[in-house]
């Protein structure tokens, strides 16, 4: 099971983030104000299952690990047709998915900003860039052994995880406001955009 961490998220919705919303953008009522809809992982697993000759064992413990971080049992994407120069056949996985919401989207949230990041050397803050213009904050960890749930001891492969935040409003700049006052450490500006201020 994955690590139980108790955290005030939905207090802090209510309490804090709501108000100040509402204040910034003119939102006229509470259900207005948008939150993170959903948070999808997905894991990719060609290469893996091609060197592990595409061995059940080796997908059952990648779907293992998956669980530990996110509590939730992994959807698995097989390929679509085969590539020969890749040795990949039709039907073999290539990919996991998991797509969380409700309680488990909130507590795999607090744990990304308060135990998963701060493992991170040398992060200085999630860059801006990283989201689109739909507000989707995308985020990639390199290795999975960054979750406080996986050792190195129980990591057979190098994974890395792909972490999509899919906000309820499609717009970057308010969604750039809902994830800092949620508390992701995001950069102050994007790349060259503090450079231009500077020449004003």
């Amino acid at each position: 099971m994955a690590t139980i961490v108790k955290n005030n998220y939905q207090e802090k919705y209510a309490k804090e983030i709501v108000p100040k919303m509402m204040a910034e953008f003119n939102f006229k009522n509470p259900y207005e104000v948008p939150k993170i809809e959903k948070v999808v992982l997905n894991i990719g697993i060609g290469k893996i299952m091609t060197n592990q000759k595409n061995n059940p064992e080796a997908l059952r413990r990648i779907e293992e690990l998956m669980f530990l971080i996110s509590g939730q049992k992994p959807s698995v994407r097989p390929a679509k047709e085969s590539i020969a120069g890749f040795k990949v056949r039709e039907g073999m996985p290539v990919g996991l998915k998991i797509t969380l919401r409700g309680k488990k989207k909130d507590d795999f949230i607090f744990r990304f900003i308060n135990l998963v990041l701060p493992r991170i050397r040398d992060f200085w803050g999630i860059p801006l860039k990283n989201i689109d213009e739909k507000g989707v904050l995308n985020y990639g960890i390199r290795e999975i052994n960054t979750f406080p749930e996986i050792s190195k001891e129980q990591l057979p492969y190098n994974i890395g995880v792909e972490i999509s935040f899919v906000p309820s409003i499609r717009k970057k700049d308010v969604a750039i406001r809902l994830y800092q006052l949620m508390g992701f450490p995001l950069e102050k500006t994007e790349k060259g955009n503090s450079e231009k201020s500077s020449k004003k």
